[in-house]
Formats: C-alpha cells, structure tokens, sequence
C-alpha cells in the first residue's frame, strides 16, 4: 500500500487509500456466489411431491398455518413423485437447493440414508411417533404420515372385488386395472415390493400373468388416480384410506379399499433435513412443527393418510377398511427394477 501511495499526490492517494479499503471490506460480499449455503434468509425450501402441494393437498394449509405461527415463509418446490425427489437428490448430491425433503417412504429410504446428504435431528414430539412408524432411531428420516397401499375399485362396475394379488390376473379384470411406474411413485415401487414379497422368486411370472389386466401404467399416484376417478378404468392403486375423501367430500362410498388375504403394505411417510441445508434453523422449526397437532391435523383430509401421533380422525375415516396382516417387505433393488422395466417393454 506505501508504494502505491507514493505514486499518488495529496489528496488523490487519500480517496484511492479509502476506495482500496472500501473494495476489500466488501470483498466477502463480492466472493459469495449467488446460492451460497452460508447464507440464511427467512424461508425454508421444501423439496414434495406435486399432490402434497396442489391445492387440495396439505402443501397451501401448511405453509399458511406455519408462517402465521413462525413468520417463517415455506417455499415449496413440487418433482412429481417421491420417486423423482431421492432421484434428483442423490444426482444433485450436495448443491440440492433445499433444506427439507418432504415424502420419502421406507421404500426410497436406504439408499437416501446410505448417501450421507441428510442430518440426523431429533424433533420435538418425537417421543409421540407411534414406535413402529420409526424408520431410523437418528431421525435422519423423521415420520409424519402414513397408510396401507391398497387396490381401489369402484363398486358400480365391479360388484364382485379382487381378494388377493392372484385375483386380480382373473380374465374377468382384463384391462381394468391402473398401476403405477416403480421408477417413479412411491405407491408404484410399493405395489412392485408387495409382489415380490407374497411371491419371492417367481415374482417376474406374476408379472407376466397380470399383464392382460393392466390397463395403463402412470407416472404418479395424481395421474393414475385421476384416470380411475374419471372412469378410465375400474381398478387402480392407492390406498386404504382413499375412500375417506369420497365419503367426507362427495358423500359417497361407490369408490372402495378392496383388502386382501395377502396382507397389504404399510407407507411409511417421512421428511428430512439436508446436511448441507441453507435454511437450517428454519428447517428444523419446520420439522418440530411437523410433529405438532397443528400439522398433523391438517393430514387427514387433506393428504388423506393416518398421522403419526394419536389424534381425534374425522368421521368419514370410519368408510376405511382394515387389514389384520400388515406387510413390511424389504426395498427392491435398481437390478430388480431394470428387470422389471425390461419385462414390460417387451411384453407391450
């Protein structure tokens, strides 16, 4: 700095000597790139699948309730399916632009865990989980809803339903049933584990016999379902507690949970914090929410799934139907999938 004050006379070596100073006290502004996760702002960016955000779903009821709560602004950022949310995580690995992935199951779990990209953080309320929803004791996935997967129908078409897995590949079902990509929905990837649990080895043969009865196989639950609500065909893949909304919001129980002698899968719901989230105090306010009545009272009728903790449920929860075999089968590898994938496309 001497040598170049020299070189300058008076009152001109002054204003450089201050324009130099200036310049280096806003270095670290200038040096930030745009994103840097150093800084926070009052947000909290969640990664979800697009039928928790519609405008049906939890996604608006929650960002409101939460931010008149916290003066926290939620952001939400929709990837179709919980299949297509690890997918784009594990590509974008540490540079994900969020702070809380929101629909993972159990299904997508391991190998979201496996990748190191989630903080383990233990909500308040954790305590009030049901103990047999916990998918990992260091709450690196931290519950907050779930259900069973099931087989809808509607009985004005079909008075005689399904009773198993085996059922549904009778001729009297052909082009009748709607099913989900395993590569990318939750419930899709869901039904693919439930058939190789009941079936074990000879599961690709099972395959190979439903196939006259699938109608279609859609990207997302929203899709699919939206197929089967509009008449396209009689039989598709949900849940057994997709009844609810037909009987809270449409005062009717045509569209029917059928339960099979099979057992039926549990969905285990689950968010998680990013390691390397911008926003990580905001998040983890959000995931104490998460656990609170206020949130999970907002699930049943609007993401119509069962909460984690143990609170008042609507009427028309009672149109459910139960299972008394409930199934916890293990998660499918991406060689079963590919296997899966190359079975179908040559088979259509």
């Amino acid at each position: 700095m001497n040598s170049i004050r020299k070189n300058l006379p008076g009152k001109k070596a002054a204003l450089f000597f201050f324009i130099i100073i200036a310049l280096v006290a806003a270095l670290p502004v200038f040096a930030a790139p745009r994103g840097d996760r150093a800084v926070a702002s009052n947000e909290v960016v969640i990664w979800t699948y697009n039928s928790f955000n519609s405008e049906w779903g939890p996604g608006p009821d929650v960002a409101r309730v939460f931010e008149e709560m916290t003066g926290i602004k939620v952001t939400w950022v929709d990837h179709r399916d919980a299949g297509n949310i690890a997918a784009r995580l594990l590509l974008e690995g540490e540079s994900a632009d969020a702070d809380i992935v929101l629909g993972l199951d159990q299904n997508l779990a391991v190998r979201v865990i496996d990748s190191g990209l989630l903080e383990a953080y233990r909500p308040r309320g954790a305590e009030h989980i049901f103990p047999e929803l916990v998918l990992d004791p260091q709450f690196r996935l931290i519950p907050f809803d779930y259900s069973f997967f099931a087989i809808n129908y509607d009985s004005d078409r079909i008075t005689n339903p399904p009773a198993s897995l085996e059922d549904l590949t009778h001729p009297r079902f052909a082009n009748s049933l709607i099913l989900l990509d395993p590569r990318t929905s939750s419930p899709g990837l869901g039904f693919f584990v439930w058939v190789r649990h009941i079936y074990g080895e000879r599961w690709m043969d099972y395959w190979q016999r439903l196939q006259p009865s699938i109608l279609t196989i859609a990207e997302s639950w929203s899709s699919g379902y939206g197929l089967y609500t509009r008449g396209e065909a009689p039989l598709v893949l949900s849940y057994t507690t997709s009844p609810a909304y037909h009987l809270e919001y449409e005062d009717t129980d045509r569209f029917r949970a059928a339960i099979f002698s099979d057992g039926h899968p549990l969905q285990i719901e689950a968010a998680g914090l990013l390691r390397n989230a911008r926003n990580k105090d905001n998040a983890r306010v959000f995931l104490d929410f998460m656990l609170s009545p206020d949130f999970q009272s907002i699930i049943p009728l609007t993401n119509w799934m069962y909460p984690v903790i143990d609170i008042p449920l609507p009427d028309s929860f009672m149109a459910n139907p139960k299972s008394d075999r409930p199934l916890r089968p293990g998660p499918a590898s991406e060689a079963e999938l590919n296997e899966w994938a190359a079975m179908m496309l040559r088979s259509r």
